[in-house]
């Protein structure tokens, strides 16, 4: 059945400019952003295929190329976008992180390491430059090193 047929409470959009976007499941967050699905799909199904392929919308962000162009109705375009919509969302995070304490808790360094790191396939060796008052000034690889150890020099 097509999401148009679908009771307007229950459609995506509807659904987020009615009750707010906290209320929307991942998959009807992502349908959102895919827009249409494929003959006998509706976005929401997709989003649903991708989930349940790569167990979360980290996992989405995560998966290759190849990986995503193995679920069909996602082929290199889709993949482009999700990319895009991922690396938009990291630098905005990476802005406000840059404007607030980053330092004035482990919990918020985690937070950032963990933005700045995730998914990275190699140990990298990161210097983090502050402020005076602990706002991040810049952040820089210094040393990658293989799969499970890197190598720090003086």
């Amino acid at each position: 059945m097509a999401i148009t047929d679908w009771p307007a409470s229950e459609r995506p959009r509807e659904k987020l400019m009615e009750c707010g976007v906290q209320a929307l499941s991942d998959a009807e967050l992502l349908a959102i952003f895919l827009r249409v699905g494929v003959v006998g799909k509706s976005a929401v199904d997709l989003a649903r295929d991708l989930l349940t392929q790569f167990g979360s919308l980290n996992g989405v962000y995560a998966a290759s190329a190849k990986e995503i162009s193995l679920v069909h109705g996602i082929g290199m375009s889709k993949y482009a976008q999700l990319q895009a919509v991922f690396e938009m969302s990291r630098r905005a995070l990476n802005e406000q992180i840059r404007t607030r304490d980053i330092l004035s808790s482990p919990q918020l360094v985690r937070d950032y390491l963990k933005l700045k790191l995730a998914n990275q396939l190699k140990e990298i060796f990161v210097v983090l430059f502050l402020d005076a008052q602990n706002r991040l000034v810049a952040t820089e690889d210094m040393f990658t090193g293989t799969l499970t150890q890197t190598s720090v020099y003086p």
